[in-house]
């Protein structure tokens, strides 16, 4: 299992909490691993761990870097990790996950390392009353801004829905998507909770 981070709730709620011990092995951030114990691990940034399992495709998996946060944020929103997925016959180059994070330079050294093929970027424009105009997680400008380096071939919103803290839900990402430039625009896919979405990798 890959987890960005467990100790924030719209990340790992309960009933996530609950499949944890099914897993063979939770492959999460360094202080997570401390935290969770037992059947985890963790990974630094760029970090890389080979999965093989008898009958499967081997996966690579790089830890990428997030900040859940403005700058000077990290003593209180914790450790996130983003990770990119790469396996042989992939057709478009890496799957991504960007875990919650806000574009920042670390985010933006991805396009530098990895050839995202797939990129599920969280987004929702998290912001708390008690910061104010200060944002945790990517806007939809965010992403087309990160698109426009990373240039994927699917783009999958996920991380916007089902929260309070969410400022942009998919009727607000839309509107903005709107106005992308069409190479971006065009590769969106939306995976609703619930159902089933297919995805050339």
């Amino acid at each position: 299992m890959l987890l960005t981070h467990e100790h924030h709730a719209d990340n790992l709620d309960d009933a996530g909490r609950d499949l944890l011990p099914r897993a063979d092995v939770v492959w999460t951030t360094e202080s997570g691993a401390r935290r969770l114990g037992a059947n985890a691990r963790g990974l630094a940034n760029w970090d890389t761990v080979v999965l093989e399992s008898a009958g499967k495709p081997t996966i690579t998996v790089t830890a990428t870097p997030c900040r859940d946060g403005p700058p000077g944020s990290h003593p209180i929103v914790g450790d996130v990790s983003g990770f990119a997925l790469t396996w042989a016959g992939q057709r478009h180059g890496a799957l991504w996950i960007s875990g919650d994070t806000v574009l920042y330079d670390g985010v933006r050294s991805v396009p530098d390392r990895v050839d995202v093929g797939t990129a599920i970027l969280h987004l929702g424009s998290v912001h708390f009353p008690i910061t104010g105009p200060i944002k945790y997680t990517m806007t939809a400008n965010d992403a087309v801004e990160l698109c426009g380096a990373l240039r994927p071939n699917t783009v999958v919103p996920v991380h916007y829905e089902g929260w309070s803290h969410f400022k942009q839900g998919r009727q607000a990402i839309e509107r903005e998507l709107a106005d992308a430039p069409a190479d971006v625009r065009d590769r969106v896919v939306w995976a609703p909770i619930g159902a089933r979405t297919l995805v050339d990798v």
